[in-house]
């Protein structure tokens, strides 16, 4: 018995045989990614290609999938790889211990993947990640700010141009950063939740980095999953 028998229940074979022959990118193993790249897994995708230069940190436990007691300290392209392997040992894994930028992009686009899922920090990155994308013609689904929000309920996906007024400061500048480099149709991940202002102070090590916790970065990460599952199969005449 397949140990992905229930998932073909719903999807059929047809579309099982086209995830196991994919090959789906995940920039960023953070609280997004993370949950991204098992989602991705768990649907019987045959390659993955995790891309981060991070390692786990402490502070990470909080909300991301692979950051536990036990991996602090460890590469997070590594910490992924070992429970993406315990679920799926047969899962062929390429491992990047790379930041994604303008100017380290080759690595990825070489590889050929099929579909990328932006779970990146930076904006000159997901800016350029966007236009190489559409000139390359590969779907690619990115996740705006999820930090200082609680509620993954308020979560959405659809085009960029639809953000406008869901209060995310991320989402104001791609916006206007990607019609500027005619990138009229970008499918994202949003949350329509009014970010929360943080109500302690600052740590030494957070003190640049936005509030988060347990509930809304996993949950834009398998919605992100999905979304871009549905972009691969609509490509080749399936659905989701």
């Amino acid at each position: 018995m397949s140990w992905l028998e229930r998932t073909a229940l719903l999807l059929g074979e047809a579309t099982m045989e086209k995830l196991k022959n994919s090959t789906v990118a995940i920039i960023g193993l953070g609280g997004v990614g993370g949950s991204a790249a098992e989602a991705i897994c768990r649907m019987g995708v045959g390659t993955l290609i995790l891309v981060d230069s991070d390692t786990v940190d402490d502070t990470n436990r909080n909300r991301q999938l692979f950051a536990t007691a036990d991996t602090v300290g460890m590469d997070k392209i590594d910490a992924a790889a070992q429970r993406l392997r315990a679920i799926d040992p047969h899962v062929n894994l390429i491992l990047k211990k790379e930041f994604y930028l303008p100017e380290n992009s080759d690595f990825l686009f070489d590889l050929q993947p099929d579909l990328i899922l932006d779970a990146i920090d930076t904006v000159t990155a997901k800016l350029h990640l966007a236009k190489c994308c559409k000139e390359k013609n590969i779907p690619l689904v990115c996740c705006l700010g999820t930090g200082n929000r609680v509620d993954p309920s308020q979560l959405r996906w659809g085009d960029v141009t639809q953000t406008a007024g869901c209060g995310c400061p991320l989402a104001k500048v791609m916006r206007r950063e990607l019609k500027k480099r005619e990138v009229t149709r970008q499918m994202v991940i949003y949350s329509v939740e009014e970010p929360h202002k943080a109500i302690v102070g600052e740590s030494e090590h957070g003190r640049h980095s936005p509030a988060s916790c347990a509930f809304v970065p996993p949950a834009a990460g398998c919605l992100l999953a999905s979304v871009g599952i549905r972009l691969l199969l609509e490509k080749e005449g399936l659905t989701l």
